[in-house]
């Protein structure tokens, strides 16, 4: 539409219509005017990698991980401005003669730095965190470097062929060096911790000494992993002196654990007492309340090593503490037995059972009744008293025969029943129809 005579926009003077009405990029424009907002002066991000000196990096990189630095730079930036530590004059020196090339560099040199790389350890601390703990031996590196680089048998059995689970040969070694029944692996002893707690005590209160309540690497303290596996943490004695009747006096019909945690990096001296491991774990069981004790570094004495316990200031053996009658014990793998990054879990066949059945869910459970030192129905009970395993079936296997005997398993919560001596068709067709009717469930 033409506009009236007289109107300002009509009268533009040659000057004016020599200005250049390109459109500047925001910063450019900023930059031109000495604005005092720093804000207008940071790029976007495209204008980052339009950069000279930037662009050449996506060769390296790929211009999608370099958007990403662009991104935290321009980021950082900001957060420098809110936080009163860039103004604009000095927003205006990283931008000139480079500059965004420049602090591209640097974030792509330093992500090219990050990462595993070997180090010589002078911190003073033998077992650091920061730097991987204890090494493994250089004959046990080798093998590991030869089964990483193929395929390997992990869960099949080398002499049958057969399927299995890749903890048991875990167990069997670990039978062997501390004279545990069975034993698996996590990844780190707070998550043996955490498993055990779960498995044991979930939606019940768990008892432990106010001196052992310990904040241990990366943070993981104990009442927070309790809460984490739905245990109610329950604090007996004081901080320097807790006793057995401490733990005694806080037994509930909620009590689902009795527990001890190695202090790990610290020592309280002088006036303290603690519970004796032995003591709690003959508590535990007068009272039918599983015991724990998380030995946190793990000692395991071999007569072909040198003793270590000594030099590290009387740590208690793995042995030792199995031994103690305690029911489960975790320990680290990757600090005094110098093994990769693990965490361990060893004690009764059948508790490492429960603890299986929480944690992988099987189609099936197969209960032999005849359990050593305590009665399979005892077990199967527990099983079906716990809303995270209720619902797998278990078939009861049993040399009583006898009408009244079927009667007491199918009362326990048993699914199936087959009295010994077994006939295979007969046993594979429960195994059939117990796991189908779950699946149809």
């Amino acid at each position: 539409r033409r506009r009236a005579p007289g109107c300002w926009a009509s009268r533009r003077t040659p000057a004016m219509r020599r200005l250049p009405w390109r459109r500047h990029s925001a910063h450019t424009a900023a930059m031109a005017s000495g604005t005092d907002n720093p804000y207008r002066l940071l790029p976007a991000v495209d204008e980052v990698l339009r950069d000279p000196g930037v662009a050449p990096l996506a060769r390296d990189v790929g211009r999608a991980v370099l958007r990403t630095f662009a991104q935290r730079l321009v980021e950082g930036w900001r957060e420098e401005i809110r936080a009163g530590e860039l103004d604009s004059s000095g927003l205006q020196a990283r931008l000139t003669e480079g500059g965004l090339g420049a602090a591209m560099g640097d974030l792509v040199q330093r992500d090219r730095a990050r990462g595993i790389r070997r180090a010589v350890n002078v911190s003073g601390v033998v077992l650091n965190t920061g730097l991987g703990r204890a090494p493994v031996h250089p004959e046990v590196a080798a093998r590991m470097e030869e089964v990483a680089g193929s395929f390997c048998v992990l869960e099949v059995d080398r002499v049958s062929g057969e399927r299995n689970r890749r903890d048991d040969r875990i167990s069997e070694l670990l039978a062997r060096l501390v004279g545990c029944e069975a034993g698996i692996a996590v990844n780190n002893n707070a998550g043996a911790a955490l498993l055990t707690m779960h498995a044991l005590a979930t939606g019940q209160e768990a008892v432990v000494s106010r001196g052992e309540l310990v904040e241990i690497g990366g943070s993981f303290r104990v009442p927070e992993v309790m809460a984490a596996a739905g245990v109610r943490l329950v604090e007996v004695g004081a901080t320097n002196r807790t006793r057995i009747s401490d733990y005694e006096a806080a037994l509930t019909a909620e009590t689902g654990l009795l527990m001890k945690v190695h202090p790990s990096n610290f020592r309280v001296v002088g006036f303290t007492s603690e519970v004796d491991p032995a003591a709690m774990a003959e508590l535990g069981r007068r009272h039918e309340v599983a015991t724990a004790w998380d030995l946190g570094s793990g000692l395991i004495e071999l007569p072909s090593m040198k003793a270590l316990g000594e030099r590290v200031g009387g740590e208690t053996e793995v042995a030792e503490a199995v031994d103690s009658g305690v029911d489960v014990v975790t320990f680290s793998g990757d600090k005094l037995l110098g093994g990769p990054q693990a965490g361990v879990v060893v004690g009764p066949d059948l508790v490492l059972g429960v603890l299986l059945a929480v944690e992988q869910q099987p189609d099936l459970i197969i209960m032999d009744i005849q359990l050593p030192e305590v009665s399979g129905l005892d077990i199967t009970r527990w099983l079906k008293d716990d809303e995270r395993t209720c619902h797998i079936p278990v078939l009861a296997v049993t040399a009583f025969a006898m009408r009244t005997d079927e009667m007491l398993v199918r009362e326990a919560g048993c699914e199936g029943y087959l009295s010994k001596p077994i006939q295979v068709r007969s046993f594979l067709d429960t195994v059939d129809h117990l796991v189908q009717g779950r699946a149809a469930a």
